[in-house]
């Protein structure tokens, strides 16, 4: 899966224009036929680490790769998300073509080799990688700002991970291993998990993004082509939540019990502060950008509430705005290539001359705000039930956040599709062409899927979860909302004995 992009990528930059184009696509294709092998071959009751590859090590660096359920499903996310990537930019990149199919592919290879690392400089070498091709993505093919926006991305995501570098060296130099299973069992003192844990928090809050240091998103998202705020959205923002499930939790346990009010009260303000920023904004695209920052707040609250529910919630959460995103931005995309313009006020009417159009973005619209039956009420609701768990407020001020959330949607909605066409340009518009469709539909279909039966997608994950808990459990912080919250043994004495049957759902 990682060579098979990496030499289309080359390929690439020797082929002309239809060439690059057609060897991208057929590349990806074979890396999703692949990521499915992966999926039907993952066992589910298995060893926690599967797939494993270990090769030249040289000191502490070593080619180790291997997956657990977590890194399985954001791999899938990756490879399902790339043909559509590849698919959206077929007519509206015309320049330098070959070298914009490589950016793609070299992403990929980067994004898989994230998730697959299973050594701690691998992994730094794979996710500060991934900054390259975004970084040319957005200031070569992108808008009329593009040179600021993607020296803005690049500074503020590179700035954060030179601290992070600085405790990696550190935590194999005491625990003498980079090896991420053998450090996720490694004990660190509970004062040097702190600054740890804030050399990693520096690193992934910024690629979440988490407020404050989330401006740079934005102007990215504004800037970049489409097709490069599909894949900056759908996987590249879940790098750092992937950061905090796979470093902060189980190597910081302590540190992030005792952190945990940083994280509430970070995403707390996240949630109604961008919810508020984006129900003023005039340009869709970044009014889609604030809304991720928002939903990304719920995968931090999600992840930090140290149950099940918000895990396996925040994880669901990822792969929703991973999909809906993804999607919001190709609705985006579709009608910008007609009328080359993101401003809202200059469409409305839409769904007289483009029902197909309409209906679908509806759909997204929906799924983005969490209708039951769709991708987001799972992710929202487990993640906000966790929270509640932990802290009642936090939970409370988030609910909010999910109520401004339909109204901003449910506004940018109501002045593009509804109302009557004043302008001939917006009248001339056609509907959805069959690729256009073809885009759209399966990430439809996927959404649909989470929504109605979310197992699917937890059950890889769920002995994941387990571990991690076991891991972090004495760490647990204190409930604002339950007395026995903080105290397991108290807690497993009050809780009702009960015995699952092998096909519950969860």
């Amino acid at each position: 899966m990682l060579a098979i992009p990496a030499i289309a990528a080359v390929a690439c930059l020797f082929l002309s224009a239809n060439a690059a184009r057609w060897t991208a696509l057929i590349a990806t294709f074979i890396d999703l036929a692949l990521g499915i092998v992966l999926w039907t071959q993952f066992d589910i009751g298995g060893p926690q680490w599967q797939f494993v590859e270990q090769g030249v090590r040289l000191g502490f660096f070593g080619w180790d790769l291997g997956i657990d359920g977590f890194a399985l499903l954001l791999i899938m996310l990756s490879v399902f998300l790339m043909p559509i990537c590849i698919g959206a930019s077929w007519r509206s990149v015309t320049n330098r073509v070959p070298e914009y199919m490589a950016a793609f592919l070299l992403t990929e290879v980067l994004m898989i080799g994230t998730f697959a690392a299973q050594d701690l400089f691998l992994f730094y070498l794979f996710f500060e990688a991934g900054l390259i091709p975004m970084y040319l993505i957005i200031g070569i093919w992108g808008g009329a700002n593009r040179i600021y926006a993607s020296y803005k991305f690049f500074l503020y995501t590179l700035l954060g991970s030179l601290l992070m570098l600085v405790a990696m060296l550190y935590m194999a130099g005491t625990a003498g291993t980079s090896s991420i299973p053998a450090l996720q069992a490694y004990d660190f003192p509970a004062d040097v998990q702190t600054w740890l844990w804030l050399a990693f928090f520096a690193s992934f809050a910024v690629k979440m993004p988490m407020w404050p240091v989330h401006t740079w998103l934005p102007d990215a998202h504004v800037q970049a082509p489409t097709a490069g705020s599909v894949i900056l959205a759908g996987v590249l923002l879940k790098l750092g939540g992937y950061g905090f499930l796979r470093f902060s939790l189980p190597m910081f346990p302590e540190a992030s019990g005792q952190l945990t009010w940083l994280i509430f009260a970070l995403s707390a303000v996240a949630v109604i502060y961008t919810s508020l920023v984006a129900l003023v904004q005039a340009d869709m695209k970044k009014l889609i950008a604030y809304s991720s920052v928002a939903h990304m707040a719920i995968v931090t609250i999600g992840l930090f509430a140290f149950n099940r529910q918000g895990i396996e919630g925040a994880m669901v959460m990822m792969l929703s705005h991973g999909l809906v995103s993804g999607a919001l931005f190709l609705c985006v995309g579709v009608i910008y290539d007609r009328l080359h313009t993101r401003e809202i006020a200059r469409y409305g009417g839409l769904s007289i001359n483009m029902p197909r159009y309409a209906i679908l973005f509806l759909f997204f619209t929906m799924a983005s705000i969490g209708l039951p039956g769709t991708s987001g009420f799972v992710a929202e609701f487990l993640a906000l039930m966790g929270a509640y768990q932990i802290s009642t407020w936090t939970a409370l001020l988030c609910t909010t956040g999910i109520i401004l959330g339909a109204a901003y949607m449910l506004y940018l909605y109501r002045r593009i599709a509804y109302g009557e066409i004043t302008s001939d340009e917006v009248r001339g518009m056609s509907d959805l062409s069959t690729r256009e469709l073809w885009l759209l539909a399966p990430i439809a279909a996927v959404v649909l899927w989470m929504g109605v039966y979310p197992e699917s997608f937890m059950a890889p994950m769920r002995k994941d979860v387990a571990v991690l808990l076991q891991r972090i459990d004495r760490a647990t912080p204190v409930s604002d909302s339950r007395p026995t919250a903080g105290n397991p043994a108290a807690a497993a004495a009050q809780a009702p004995e009960h015995h699952e049957t092998p096909g519950e759902a969860h």
